[in-house]
């Protein structure tokens, strides 16, 4: 029983911080480079991952299924390029289980995760136009807008058979050239629960806290006047917050004969609080964004997933509404304790339809040779 309260007393909390941040000035979005997600297995799925997750990119999705991590350790890597290769997205993750003194089986895990979003060689035209009127090329240089994550990982097995928690302790920092930089801080939280070899469910709550990203500007003179002179507002130092969201989700694996063979779907329902959103489901206080995602493999060898994500409404030049939906793809394939999957996905927006190849890898290390056997 004492479980439950603390996840209601968990649960009130993170509604009452939603309620106290509602007055302050929160954009709709905030930190969205983290919401496109990582490892090319959940993006196939349509990142229908929260009750499912497991292993090293648990990290991103949901902290509590680290502790599913291999006996030893886990690195997952990732790279795609969005945009005709404009924007590029790396991940880089590690975790590993650790073994409780006088416990017969891993208790606890922790991961690390660095996510690194960036848009290389921006030309700078600020200088375009020199002081005599004219054009002047070498006036023009280039800079770097990045967004880079740090997240630290912390899983617990429960005594409820089958339930596990998690906690993320998020560093942002994002940087435009030498125009912007933000330092920003959060936290996570999330909770897996098996109820049987077929049931399982996933709670995540992202920025439960808020996100905090402190701006500082410095601009230099000449490029103060080249604002003004266009009509352009100088930015201002300041604070940006990151609202909360919730993630439930429910996954449902079947296994198909006594050959290995196996299919599973999972519901995710991501919770927004920042105002009216073009999802499936709107209001002013929230917006329900549902994705499904669905797995058909052979034991661990082999896998084809699917995908569906951004369900919302379109409306035509004669203002006829319907509903468009992102299919995305992948398969997953195992070579031993090396893991390569494979996903063909947008960004977010289907409207545009600039599909990206995904390539992540993921490999399982072993415990060292001298160490003893459990």
């Amino acid at each position: 029983m004492k479980h439950y309260l603390y996840t209601g007393i968990c649960l009130l909390f993170f509604l009452k911080n939603i309620q106290a941040q509602e007055d302050k000035v929160a954009p709709k979005y905030s930190n969205e480079f983290l919401q496109i997600g990582i490892g090319a297995d959940a993006l196939g799925r349509g990142n229908s991952v929260v009750a499912s997750s497991k292993g090293v990119n648990s990290g991103y999705w949901n902290p509590a299924g680290l502790i599913h991590s291999s006996e030893f350790a886990e690195i997952g890597l990732m790279h795609s390029e969005y945009f005709a290769g404009i924007a590029k997205y790396d991940y880089l993750g590690f975790s590993k289980t650790i073994h409780d003194p006088g416990s017969l089986e891993d208790q606890s895990a922790i991961g690390f995760s660095l996510i690194r979003f960036a848009v290389d060689d921006i030309p700078n035209t600020t200088q375009l136009i020199n002081q005599q009127g004219q054009i002047d090329y070498s006036q023009v240089t280039s800079f770097t807008a990045a967004d880079f994550a740090f997240i630290a990982s912390y899983a617990r097995k429960l005594p409820i058979d089958g339930l596990n928690v998690g906690a993320n302790f998020k560093v942002i920092r994002r940087k435009v050239g030498d125009f912007a930089k933000s330092w920003g801080f959060g936290l996570d939280a999330g909770a897996q629960y098996k109820k049987n070899e077929n049931l399982q469910f996933g709670l995540m709550f992202r920025d439960v806290t808020s996100t905090f990203n402190a701006w500082i500007f410095d601009l230099d003179n000449e490029t103060q006047e080249v604002f003004i002179k266009t009509g352009n507002e100088l930015p201002s130092n300041g604070l940006e917050l990151t609202l909360p969201r919730m993630i439930l989700g429910t996954q449902y694996r079947k296994e198909l004969g006594k050959k290995g063979i196996y299919l599973e779907g999972e519901l995710d329902l991501t919770f927004t609080f920042d105002g009216k959103r073009n999802t499936l489901i709107k209001s002013n206080f929230t917006s329900i964004d549902p994705t499904l995602g669905i797995q058909l493999g052979f034991k661990e060898f082999f896998s084809i997933k699917a995908g569906l994500i951004n369900i919302q409404q379109v409306s035509d030049i004669d203002k006829n509404v319907s509903y468009s939906l992102q299919p995305n793809i992948g398969f997953g394939l195992a070579i031993k304790n090396f893991y390569l999957d494979y996903a063909f996905t947008d960004i977010g927006d289907q409207s545009i339809a600039l599909y990206s190849h995904v390539i992540s890898l993921r490999l399982k290390l072993a415990p060292p040779t001298n160490s003893k056997k459990r």
